[in-house]
């Protein structure tokens, strides 16, 4: 994103040339103001003096100017790289300043991309390149498509079993809904309650079909009952696990060891005699 506001405000220097100057602590020069010539001198060499009281100058390459923050950073490599180049890993020496710090500032030369009439972003770095606009739209539809598809395979106003039949339905056979209705082939209606009484032909003396169908159906019920049975014996399990735990854990703090008193087979035998 640097890389690109660099490349686009690039071509802003051209309207300065290497003598236009901004002197005074943060203020505008007769030609341009300081703001505006530090914009468009991104990516140009340029020397940068700041005010007293820690005075110095920095030559080098103009990084960014952040309207922000008020800030511009300048990089003094020797070795800087200008921008869009093949050598921006070079090891660079980065300094940030404040724009009201600044007492002078002078435009040494341009920013190499500055002189490209083929755009802003030609230089950009990483490259950029046109999207393909037709393939954007081909992604954007099947997307949709997609998504109208889901939709249209839930039910609306419909049970759980009901979606768990249609969801088995449409695995092996087209399946579609019809109000609340299912709809498989287009050559079967199940209606509610979906049990195999309720299915119906949508084409008379189709037997072979609405016989294939209602012998899906009845086995997709068992399964639906199986699972049912299953899980409700699952929770059964628990619940009792559970209950006697905490039944077990009661009846162990009512419990007390008492000692038999009636037991006497330890006892020592009196002697005789005395």
């Amino acid at each position: 994103m640097t890389d690109n506001k660099r490349q686009s405000v690039g071509g802003k220097a051209q309207g300065l040339g290497p003598a236009s100057t901004a002197t005074g602590p943060g203020m505008a020069t007769a030609m341009v103001p300081l703001e505006a010539a530090l914009s468009g001198a991104i990516g140009a060499r340029v020397r940068i003096t700041t005010a007293p009281p820690v005075s110095s100058t920095l030559e080098g390459t103009l990084f960014t100017a952040c309207p922000i923050t008020n800030l511009v950073a300048i990089n003094t490599s020797n070795q800087s790289a200008p921008a869009g180049s093949a050598n921006q890993t070079q090891p660079s020496d980065y300094h940030i300043i404040p724009i009201s710090r600044i007492q002078s500032f002078q435009l040494l030369s341009l920013a190499p991309s500055s002189n490209s009439t083929d755009g802003p972003f030609t230089n950009a770095s990483p490259a950029l390149h046109a999207l393909d606009i037709r393939a954007l739209k081909a992604r954007e539809a099947s997307a949709v498509a997609k998504l109208q598809e889901n939709e249209a395979r839930r039910g609306k106003g419909v049970t759980r079993e009901a979606q768990d039949l249609f969801d088995a339905f449409s695995r092996t056979m087209p399946a579609r809904w019809d109000g609340t209705s299912i709809v498989v082939a287009d050559a079967v209606v199940i209606a509610k309650p979906y049990r195999v009484d309720d299915c119906r032909p949508l084409v008379a003396g189709d037997s072979a079909a609405l016989t294939r169908v209602r012998k899906v159906l009845e086995m997709e019920r068992k399964k639906i009952e199986l699972r049912n049975a299953s899980a409700a014996m699952g929770n059964t399990n628990h619940f009792a696990r559970h209950a006697g735990a905490a039944q077990g854990g009661a009846g162990a703090k009512d419990r007390v060891a008492v000692p038999n008193h009636l037991d006497t087979s330890s006892a020592p035998a009196p002697r005789k005699g005395g």
